[in-house]
């Protein structure tokens, strides 16, 4: 069995993660390999290892369910993004990788709110976590190339439970462009869900 190290970046997020959900602190964390995989300590039962998988249990220990998806399609979305966070935002220092992750990222939220759509879930969480260090590092030139990783993560870190987590907020992001596709973004949403609504309504009547 591998050796149990000091607790590592992960750990510090889902010690984050309590203060979101609100739970008591009391949970024992560890964690295993150089890369520091955290692992929860439980009372009844065996070690729990991994970010994802740990997370996950803290969700349902707190009773907040709707977080990990409502729908089957909203769960396997939050499931993947999950992974992504795990497999791809973990341990990449590499400034070309940190530019495909971003790039990636910002056409995926080309016309979504959050990562499962319309909804906030743990997803958000977990990688607006991940990202935080890359964010913080970009330039206003940088941010203004992912504007929808802009406005995802601004919106993420001001929303209303996340003011729970004492991760640093970096500030609101004025800046024309990201203004610009803002109120662009919102203005193509209002449209997609009238449109979406006239549809509907359509199929109704049509019965």
């Amino acid at each position: 069995m591998a050796a149990v190290a000091g607790p590592g970046p992960e750990t510090e997020e889902l010690l984050l993660l309590e203060n979101v959900l609100g739970l008591t602190k009391g949970n024992k964390y560890g964690a295993r390999e150089e890369r520091k995989v955290p692992v929860l300590q439980t009372n009844s039962g065996p070690s729990l290892t991994g970010l994802a998988t740990i997370a996950t249990h803290l969700v349902k220990q707190a009773k907040k369910e709707q977080l990990l998806g409502i729908t089957a399609e909203e769960k396997a979305i939050v499931q993947q993004w999950l992974e992504y966070r795990v497999t791809q935002i973990a341990g990449h220092s590499n400034k070309e990788d940190r530019k495909i992750i971003l790039k990636d990222l910002n056409l995926y939220l080309e016309d979504k709110v959050y990562l499962a759509r319309n909804n906030f879930t743990l997803a958000d969480i977990l990688m607006y976590y991940g990202l935080h260090h890359i964010i913080a590092e970009l330039t206003v030139q940088e941010k203004e190339k992912y504007l929808n990783v802009s406005r995802w993560f601004n919106h993420i870190q001001h929303y209303p439970v996340m003011h729970e987590s004492p991760r640093k907020d970096l500030g609101p992001f004025y800046c024309p462009l990201y203004t610009q596709a803002k109120r662009q973004f919102l203005k193509k949403s209002t449209r997609y869900k009238l449109n979406y609504t006239r549809k509907s309504l359509l199929k109704i009547t049509s019965h």
